[in-house]
């Protein structure tokens, strides 16, 4: 899939400028941030983090997750946070990424978004995450039969039309759609929910000015997964096809 141009579809507008505004003011303080990065609880490489994540969703899929006492750290997460990755996610009630990945309180900056695409407020939370709490790795989940997909799908192939503000998100989704049908798969669904993964991940991985800057100087990586509601597991996903 082709990179898109994100420079002129994510400009600074009025918004953007008061949510970036806004992020300086929820910025840690000076006291509550270490004065070296290496000393910070999350200072480890994304590939690090992504095995974290993929061993807390190996414990999570066998049932095997980790006992946690939750008022344990309480008064320290209410001074600052150290999450090790940012998810961007389905606002499926069914996908839980604490859960999925076994992370306790603190651990995760998750956005969750029907479709798990990437708009302009979720867009500024991740450089949020990755700017001011040093997350080094941003994770895009999908799911096994993902509505928001589906829903895309019969808006390509029946013409379907669909009420409210629905349109407005299904249209980010349908590019996804097209490029999965252009492979004729046996699902088109299963097609496109990885599809929509990726096109997300070549998104964040290009947007400029933040996240752009952190991925090209292998600050942050930007990985993709789908997560099967009927197992558990998440199978990765590449931006290029294997």
């Amino acid at each position: 899939m082709a990179a898109t141009d994100t420079g002129s579809s994510w400009g600074l507008s009025r918004r953007r400028l008061v949510t970036a505004a806004a992020a300086m003011v929820m910025a840690p303080s000076a006291s509550a941030v270490a004065a070296s990065d290496k000393a910070r609880p999350n200072a480890i490489t994304p590939d690090e983090a992504l095995r974290r994540l993929a061993a807390g969703n190996a414990r999570y899929a066998a049932n095997k997750q980790e006992q946690r006492d939750f008022s344990a750290g309480r008064a320290a997460r209410a001074r600052v946070q150290y999450p090790i990755a940012a998810i961007l996610g389905c606002a499926d009630s069914r996908v839980a990424p604490e859960f999925a990945f076994d992370q306790g309180p603190g651990k995760l900056f998750v956005v969750r978004v029907a479709g798990n695409v990437m708009d302009e407020e979720g867009l500024a939370s991740l450089e949020y995450a990755v700017q001011f709490l040093g997350v080094p790795l941003i994770m895009v989940l999908g799911h096994s039969g993902c509505g928001a997909v589906s829903a895309a799908i019969k808006t390509v192939t029946e013409h379907a039309t669909l009420p409210g503000h629905l349109p407005g998100l299904i249209n980010q989704i349908k590019p996804a759609v097209e490029t999965a049908q252009r492979e004729k798969p046996r699902s088109l669904l299963d097609a496109a929910i990885v599809e929509n993964v990726r096109h997300t991940m070549v998104q964040l991985t290009g947007a400029r000015p933040l996240l752009a800057d952190f991925a090209a100087r292998s600050a942050i990586k930007v990985a993709g997964g789908v997560y099967d509601i009927a197992t558990g597991k998440v199978r990765m996903t590449e931006i290029e096809r294997t």
